[in-house]
């Protein structure tokens, strides 16, 4: 197994000591290209340099015979050149022929080239050139090759590629952490016994020192698919690294959120909480009385709650938020709710007024209703409610948090949706503190889109989570079919069916008009072909059968007056953008159509499935999809489109999700300024994360020194996100 040995040198740590290169040239004021390309990539220290791996390698260790290729091979050949010249047709391209050595030719092609190139590939001249060999009919072709010359001696490694960006060679960037990994600070964080619980890491365990010496040039006899998929035990040993450190950030930001202080919520026997069960037309279920229980006990600490509430679509989160209210606003103190769109947060308004406010009127207290479309008085009013108090409950957008909103004594924010809300707007309403009592309100996030395991153990570790695992009886079972476009006519008969018996439709588009830029169907376009459609057809009782659109641009009046005419069964079919994704309710809406459903996300799919299947009535959801260039569709959205006709169920569906998607885009404005892993894969590391879960409190604990050192390492000052 290859080791390195630790240089000899004085210690220093690695947040006093940056690159000589840059760190001097930085003080006179003098960078140079290469040097400010490192400053653009955040490698300013000689441990970011050093932790800066190879996206992959090249084997520049022998010339192959072509003897030995196979089609699609990187090799590096050797050879003379036997013809070199520019053809005009059918693109413009350098081509030139090698007689390479061992037997046989093959062409290079340029189809971008400079005086250089053909310098180096004069007639005669012998040269080396590494690449990806294509077999065809034509010969043996490498297009855009890396040319070398053939004096220079062959590489005793693997040469690593690493990421880089304009103005930084790989010449430069490889020297430069050549230098780092001798500068660096690679002292052991990991105590041994952790790194003993770790078997992939292999027999002795790789030292940190060892595993990035090894992985920044590694022998060339190692297995090449263990480096690129990264199962070699040097990589593991850096994944193990990265995640404690993510683990060790979640610790911090918990003890943290441990000092501050936040209210005491307790209801009062028989208050309002009580008083809104008794009240409410139905019972809940065993997951609902089980979160509850768990969001009671933390409001009832004098430290800030932070819990995320996940359930699936219509599992009854909203009541639960009702409830916790109820509890803060029982002990004296206001609660906001904030939603992310216009449409969600008008639904929870309704929701709140009809349960609450019959509770709150004879208390003199109210719910109020905050948004950046009201009117200047109405809002005016509105803000004079919430600093008195009167305003128990606070229901709006992003309103919520701005700056003239001042809340006389905020003890619980609710935040639904909250993966669309970035860090800095969550930050907000937290700050948002009860008066002059310097004290933190409690958070409680809500998301129908389940977060799967890995995350919930790795990004989202310093969350507390309760999750409704229980849908309310009466909820009828949703198929969902994947349809080709030339189905459409089917389609639309089911419609005409289905209105014809009463029920109500959705039909869900990707944009508003007609675009140039894509080939898809607008929803005003598909307004007027259904509204044609269904001309003739009456409902149940000979009512004429009417057709809604609704979308962002329309003013707010319109928006309103449209959904609650399809709430009341006026509109038997419901035209729209993704503006219904989230917060509609019409228990008769029983068929879904989702248009070009090959172009949206798969939790958006989910979501919008979700909007059917709320009454008693077995609903269905169509997805058609529209094949791209070539009569296909892409293999991600064959996996989406795949994933939603086989499960319902919301983990599932977030697993596969994520699988797709990767955690960045899973994550959504969650961690925005956050260091994702760059590492670390969610996927194939659960063992690791299981790992570095138990070992992050357990060093905390032990050596806060040592977990400080570790932090600084791998993420700088990169985690002030966690405080949010």
């Amino acid at each position: 197994m290859a080791r390195a040995s630790s240089p000899t040198r004085a210690r220093q740590t690695d947040a006093e000591r940056v690159p000589a290169s840059v760190s001097e040239s930085g003080a006179k004021g003098r960078l140079s290209g290469p040097q400010r390309a490192l400053r653009r990539l955040g490698l300013l220290r000689p441990i970011d340099l050093a932790l800066h791996l190879p996206l992959r390698y090249e084997d520049l260790t022998r010339v192959q015979p072509l003897a030995e290729a196979r089609d699609g091979d990187e090799a590096l050949i050797e050879g003379e050149v036997l013809a070199c010249e520019i053809q005009p047709r059918p693109r413009r391209q350098l081509v030139a022929t090698l007689a390479v050595a061992g037997g046989g030719r093959c062409t290079l092609r340029f189809f971008t080239f400079y005086p250089s190139h053909q310098r180096a590939l004069a007639v005669g001249a012998r040269v080396r050139a590494h690449g990806e060999l294509r077999g065809g009919w034509a010969g043996w072709t490498m297009v855009h090759p890396r040319l070398l010359s053939a004096d220079a001696p062959l590489s005793d490694g693997l040469t690593p590629v690493y990421p880089t960006t304009a103005g930084l060679p790989q010449a430069y960037l490889r020297a430069a952490v050549a230098r780092a990994l001798q500068q660096a600070d690679l002292s052991e964080t990991v105590p041994a016994e952790a790194l003993a619980e770790l078997p992939s890491l292999g027999q002795p365990a790789w030292s940190l020192q060892a595993a990035l010496a090894f992985l920044h040039q590694p022998d060339p006899r190692t297995g090449r698919a263990a480096l690129d998929d990264r199962s070699h035990p040097a990589w593991q040993r850096l994944k193990a690294e990265e995640l404690l450190a993510q683990q060790l950030a979640q610790v911090q930001a918990r003890q943290a959120r441990d000092a501050l202080r936040a209210p005491v919520l307790r209801a009062r026997e028989g208050g309002l909480p009580q008083q809104l069960q008794a009240a409410l037309p139905f019972a809940l279920t065993g997951a609902q009385r089980r979160v509850l229980g768990d969001i009671a006990a933390d409001l009832a600490r004098p430290t800030p709650m932070h819990r995320l509430l996940q359930g699936d679509v219509g599992s009854g989160k909203t009541v639960v938020a009702a409830l916790a209210a109820a509890i803060a606003i029982d002990a004296g103190w206001q609660c906001a709710l904030m939603a992310p769109t216009e449409i969600l947060a008008e639904q929870h308004f309704g929701k709140m007024v009809q349960w609450l406010e019959p509770l709150l009127a004879p208390l003199g207290r109210s719910v109020a209703w905050l948004t950046g479309s009201q009117p200047r008085a109405q809002r005016q009013a509105m803000l004079e409610r919430i600093a008195a108090g009167e305003a128990a409950l606070v229901v709006g957008t992003h309103a919520v948090i701005q700056a003239q909103v001042t809340f006389a004594r905020l003890g619980l924010a609710v935040i639904d949706e909250q993966h669309r809300f970035g860090v800095a707007q969550r930050l907000a309403l937290r700050q948002k503190s009860a008066g002059a009592s310097g004290v933190e309100p409690h958070l409680l996030m809500m998301s129908a889109t389940p977060i799967p395991r890995t995350l919930a153990m790795s990004v989202y570790a310093d969350l507390d989570v309760s999750t409704i695992d229980e849908l309310p009886p009466g909820r009828s079972p949703i198929v969902t079919k994947v349809l080709a476009e030339r189905r459409r006519p089917e389609v639309i008969e089911r419609i005409r069916a289905q209105v014809a018996q009463g029920r109500q439709v959705y039909w869900v588009c990707p944009l508003i008009e007609d675009s140039e830029a894509l080939d898809l169907r607008a929803a005003t376009a598909t307004h007027a072909e259904l509204t044609s459609a269904l001309a003739g057809v009456r409902g149940p009782h000979g009512e004429p059968v009417r057709v809604g659109l609704l979308h962002a641009r329309l003013p707010v009046a319109e928006k309103k007056a449209i959904m609650a005419a399809f709430a009341a069964g006026e509109l038997a079919v419901l035209v729209s953008t993704t503006v219904i994704e989230v917060g509609v309710d019409v228990p008769n809406a029983s068929l879904m159509v989702i248009e070009h459903a090959e172009r949206f996300g798969l939790s958006q799919l989910h979501q919008l499935r979700g909007r059917v299947g709320r009454g008693s009535v077995a609903s269905v959801c169509l997805l058609l999809y529209s094949a791209g260039e070539g009569g296909r569709v892409s293999e991600a959205a064959r996996e989406r489109l795949r994933a939603m006709a086989e499960t319902q169920d919301g983990f599932e569906i977030a697993r596969r999700d994520l699988a797709i998607r990767g955690p960045g885009e899973f994550l959504g404005a969650r961690q925005s300024g956050a260091p994702l892993l760059r590492f670390a894969d969610l996927q194939t590391d659960e063992p690791l994360i299981e790992w570095a879960r138990r070992w992050a409190p357990r060093l905390w604990a032990s050596d806060p020194a040592r977990a400080q050192r570790h932090l600084q390492r791998w993420l700088g000052g990169k985690i002030d996100y966690l405080k949010a």
